[in-house]
Protein backbone atom coordinates (compact mmCIF):
# COMPACT_ATOMS: atom_id res chain seq x y z
CA UNK A 1 0.00 0.00 0.00
CA UNK A 2 1.72 3.48 -1.16
CA UNK A 3 1.17 6.45 0.82
CA UNK A 4 0.50 10.03 -1.03
CA UNK A 5 0.69 13.02 0.01
CA UNK A 6 -2.19 15.75 -1.48
CA UNK A 7 -1.30 19.19 -1.14
CA UNK A 8 -4.45 21.36 -2.15
CA UNK A 9 -5.71 24.65 -0.76
CA UNK A 10 -9.44 23.95 -1.82
CA UNK A 11 -11.08 21.53 0.07
CA UNK A 12 -13.60 20.30 -2.25
CA UNK A 13 -10.65 19.40 -4.49
CA UNK A 14 -8.77 17.22 -1.90
CA UNK A 15 -11.79 15.76 -0.48
CA UNK A 16 -13.10 14.50 -4.10
CA UNK A 17 -9.54 13.17 -5.14
CA UNK A 18 -8.82 11.45 -2.21
CA UNK A 19 -12.19 9.33 -2.12
CA UNK A 20 -11.42 8.20 -5.34
CA UNK A 21 -7.74 7.68 -4.65
CA UNK A 22 -8.12 5.73 -1.57
CA UNK A 23 -10.85 3.64 -3.92
CA UNK A 24 -7.77 2.71 -5.70
CA UNK A 25 -5.94 1.03 -2.39
CA UNK A 26 -4.09 4.73 -2.03
CA UNK A 27 -3.31 6.11 1.70
CA UNK A 28 -4.07 9.76 1.62
CA UNK A 29 -1.95 12.35 3.34
CA UNK A 30 -3.95 15.96 3.30
CA UNK A 31 -2.40 19.35 3.62
CA UNK A 32 -3.62 22.50 3.24
CA UNK A 33 -0.42 24.57 2.51
CA UNK A 34 2.68 24.29 1.63
CA UNK A 35 4.39 24.36 5.20
CA UNK A 36 1.43 21.69 6.86
CA UNK A 37 2.87 19.75 3.39
CA UNK A 38 6.19 19.67 4.23
CA UNK A 39 5.65 19.06 7.10
CA UNK A 40 3.27 15.98 7.15
CA UNK A 41 5.98 15.06 4.07
CA UNK A 42 8.63 15.03 6.95
CA UNK A 43 6.59 13.28 9.60
CA UNK A 44 5.00 10.43 7.08
CA UNK A 45 6.55 7.76 4.83
CA UNK A 46 5.47 9.60 1.22
CA UNK A 47 5.67 7.51 -1.42
CA UNK A 48 4.55 9.98 -3.93
CA UNK A 49 3.66 13.64 -3.65
CA UNK A 50 0.39 15.41 -5.43
CA UNK A 51 1.34 19.11 -5.48
CA UNK A 52 -0.82 22.22 -6.46
CA UNK A 53 1.27 24.83 -7.51
CA UNK A 54 -1.07 27.58 -5.92
CA UNK A 55 -0.85 27.93 -2.90
CA UNK A 56 -2.11 30.56 0.22
CA UNK A 57 1.60 30.72 1.80
CA UNK A 58 4.37 29.72 0.18
CA UNK A 59 4.27 28.63 -3.81
CA UNK A 60 3.91 24.91 -4.33
CA UNK A 61 6.87 26.01 -6.76
CA UNK A 62 8.65 26.83 -3.53
CA UNK A 63 7.49 23.21 -1.74
CA UNK A 64 9.25 21.45 -4.96
CA UNK A 65 12.25 23.06 -4.63
CA UNK A 66 12.89 22.25 -1.31
CA UNK A 67 10.99 18.86 -0.92
CA UNK A 68 13.96 18.00 -4.19
CA UNK A 69 17.27 19.17 -1.70
CA UNK A 70 16.38 15.85 0.25
CA UNK A 71 14.34 13.77 -1.82
CA UNK A 72 13.71 12.12 -5.24
CA UNK A 73 9.97 10.74 -4.22
CA UNK A 74 7.98 11.31 -7.28
CA UNK A 75 6.02 14.62 -7.56
CA UNK A 76 2.94 15.27 -10.09
CA UNK A 77 2.04 18.56 -10.03
CA UNK A 78 -1.66 20.49 -10.49
CA UNK A 79 -1.49 23.41 -12.58
CA UNK A 80 -4.72 25.19 -14.92
CA UNK A 81 -4.85 24.08 -17.89
CA UNK A 82 -3.84 27.63 -19.19
CA UNK A 83 -0.81 28.11 -17.36
CA UNK A 84 2.02 27.39 -19.49
CA UNK A 85 4.20 29.18 -17.45
CA UNK A 86 3.82 27.52 -14.23
CA UNK A 87 4.16 23.62 -16.14
CA UNK A 88 7.77 24.91 -16.91
CA UNK A 89 8.62 26.57 -14.15
CA UNK A 90 6.95 23.60 -12.22
CA UNK A 91 9.03 20.88 -13.96
CA UNK A 92 12.03 23.33 -14.30
CA UNK A 93 11.46 23.06 -10.27
CA UNK A 94 12.12 19.26 -10.18
CA UNK A 95 8.60 17.99 -10.57
CA UNK A 96 8.54 14.47 -12.13
CA UNK A 97 4.73 14.83 -14.43
CA UNK A 98 1.80 16.85 -14.00
CA UNK A 99 -2.19 17.17 -14.39
CA UNK A 100 -4.18 20.09 -15.46
CA UNK A 101 -7.83 21.37 -13.70
CA UNK A 102 -10.22 20.00 -13.54
CA UNK A 103 -8.48 16.64 -12.53
CA UNK A 104 -10.22 13.66 -14.22
CA UNK A 105 -9.44 10.86 -11.51
CA UNK A 106 -9.07 8.35 -13.81
CA UNK A 107 -6.33 9.93 -15.07
CA UNK A 108 -4.60 11.03 -11.97
CA UNK A 109 -4.82 7.41 -11.03
CA UNK A 110 -3.09 6.31 -14.40
CA UNK A 111 0.13 8.90 -13.80
CA UNK A 112 0.11 8.20 -10.29
CA UNK A 113 0.35 4.00 -10.97
CA UNK A 114 3.11 5.16 -13.84
CA UNK A 115 4.71 7.09 -11.20
CA UNK A 116 5.59 4.43 -8.88
CA UNK A 117 6.59 1.94 -11.65
CA UNK A 118 9.53 4.07 -12.26
CA UNK A 119 10.14 4.25 -8.89
CA UNK A 120 9.98 0.45 -8.97
CA UNK A 121 12.03 0.00 -12.06
CA UNK A 122 14.70 2.15 -10.46
CA UNK A 123 14.94 0.06 -7.82
CA UNK A 124 15.24 -2.86 -9.89
CA UNK A 125 18.56 -1.26 -10.54
CA UNK A 126 18.40 -1.78 -14.61
CA UNK A 127 20.82 -4.96 -13.39
CA UNK A 128 22.41 -6.99 -16.07
CA UNK A 129 26.19 -8.48 -16.10
CA UNK A 130 26.60 -7.14 -19.97
CA UNK A 131 25.68 -3.34 -19.21
CA UNK A 132 25.67 -2.89 -15.67
CA UNK A 133 28.30 0.12 -16.26
CA UNK A 134 28.02 2.54 -18.65
CA UNK A 135 30.86 5.12 -18.84
CA UNK A 136 30.52 8.41 -21.03
CA UNK A 137 32.85 10.96 -20.97
CA UNK A 138 33.68 11.86 -17.13
CA UNK A 139 29.97 10.15 -17.02
CA UNK A 140 29.69 6.92 -15.05
CA UNK A 141 26.49 5.31 -14.74
CA UNK A 142 26.04 2.13 -12.68
CA UNK A 143 23.04 0.17 -12.86
CA UNK A 144 23.55 -2.28 -10.44
CA UNK A 145 23.96 0.34 -7.37
CA UNK A 146 21.39 2.64 -9.59
CA UNK A 147 24.03 5.49 -8.95
CA UNK A 148 25.61 7.92 -11.35
CA UNK A 149 28.80 9.91 -10.69
CA UNK A 150 30.39 12.74 -12.35
CA UNK A 151 34.27 12.77 -12.50
CA UNK A 152 33.67 10.52 -9.55
CA UNK A 153 30.97 12.29 -7.51
CA UNK A 154 27.76 11.44 -6.84
CA UNK A 155 25.10 13.45 -9.27
CA UNK A 156 21.72 13.22 -7.12
CA UNK A 157 19.34 12.79 -9.76
CA UNK A 158 15.33 11.78 -9.38
CA UNK A 159 14.27 8.55 -10.22
CA UNK A 160 12.94 10.11 -13.40
CA UNK A 161 15.98 11.78 -14.36
CA UNK A 162 18.16 8.19 -13.55
CA UNK A 163 15.63 6.08 -15.77
CA UNK A 164 15.58 9.05 -18.39
CA UNK A 165 19.18 8.73 -18.66
CA UNK A 166 19.21 4.51 -18.59
CA UNK A 167 17.11 4.56 -22.04
CA UNK A 168 19.94 6.94 -23.71
CA UNK A 169 22.58 4.47 -22.29
CA UNK A 170 21.02 1.94 -23.55
CA UNK A 171 20.66 2.91 -26.99
CA UNK A 172 23.75 5.14 -27.44
CA UNK A 173 23.63 7.03 -30.54
CA UNK A 174 21.08 6.48 -31.48
CA UNK A 175 18.00 9.58 -31.58
CA UNK A 176 14.88 8.89 -29.46
CA UNK A 177 11.87 10.92 -30.37
CA UNK A 178 9.59 12.93 -27.72
CA UNK A 179 7.23 10.20 -28.05
CA UNK A 180 9.28 7.50 -27.48
CA UNK A 181 10.75 8.76 -24.43
CA UNK A 182 7.25 9.43 -23.06
CA UNK A 183 6.03 6.23 -24.05
CA UNK A 184 9.38 4.39 -22.75
CA UNK A 185 10.52 6.42 -19.53
CA UNK A 186 7.06 7.55 -18.32
CA UNK A 187 5.15 4.43 -19.08
CA UNK A 188 2.53 5.64 -20.81
CA UNK A 189 0.94 7.50 -24.06
CA UNK A 190 1.27 10.57 -22.93
CA UNK A 191 -1.37 12.91 -24.23
CA UNK A 192 -0.04 16.20 -24.09
CA UNK A 193 2.81 18.08 -25.59
CA UNK A 194 6.86 17.40 -25.66
CA UNK A 195 7.52 19.87 -22.57
CA UNK A 196 7.40 17.00 -20.19
CA UNK A 197 10.68 15.72 -21.97
CA UNK A 198 12.48 19.00 -22.85
CA UNK A 199 12.00 20.01 -18.88
CA UNK A 200 13.84 16.88 -18.06
CA UNK A 201 16.29 17.22 -20.78
CA UNK A 202 16.80 20.56 -19.09
CA UNK A 203 17.54 19.68 -16.11
CA UNK A 204 19.48 16.04 -16.86
CA UNK A 205 22.30 18.25 -18.99
CA UNK A 206 22.29 20.70 -15.70
CA UNK A 207 23.33 17.75 -13.70
CA UNK A 208 26.06 15.91 -15.89
CA UNK A 209 26.88 18.53 -18.66
CA UNK A 210 30.28 20.38 -18.59
CA UNK A 211 28.55 22.87 -20.61
CA UNK A 212 24.61 22.34 -19.92
CA UNK A 213 23.53 25.30 -22.91
CA UNK A 214 26.75 23.33 -25.05
CA UNK A 215 25.86 20.02 -24.58
CA UNK A 216 27.56 17.25 -25.64
CA UNK A 217 26.98 14.29 -24.19
CA UNK A 218 22.92 14.31 -24.62
CA UNK A 219 22.47 16.11 -27.92
CA UNK A 220 19.52 17.63 -29.96
CA UNK A 221 18.25 15.83 -33.20
CA UNK A 222 16.57 18.75 -34.34
CA UNK A 223 13.21 18.09 -35.48
CA UNK A 224 13.58 14.35 -34.45
CA UNK A 225 14.76 13.91 -30.61
CA UNK A 226 17.30 13.70 -28.34
CA UNK A 227 20.35 11.19 -28.58
CA UNK A 228 23.30 10.56 -26.27
CA UNK A 229 26.67 10.26 -27.65
CA UNK A 230 29.75 8.50 -25.58
CA UNK A 231 32.89 10.00 -25.35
Amino acid sequence: MHNLLFVEDDPAIRVALRLALEDEGYVVVEAEDGLTGMRLFAEHAIDLVLLDLRLPDISGFEVCRQLRQTSIVPIIMVTAQTDTHDLVAGLEAGADDYVTKPVVAKELAARIRAALRRTTLTDSNHSGAANAVSQFGDIELSRELSVVRKAGVEVSLTKTEYNLLVEFADHPNMVLSRDQLLERVWGYEYLGDSRLVDAHIRRLRVKIEKQPDDPKIICTARGMGYRLIPR
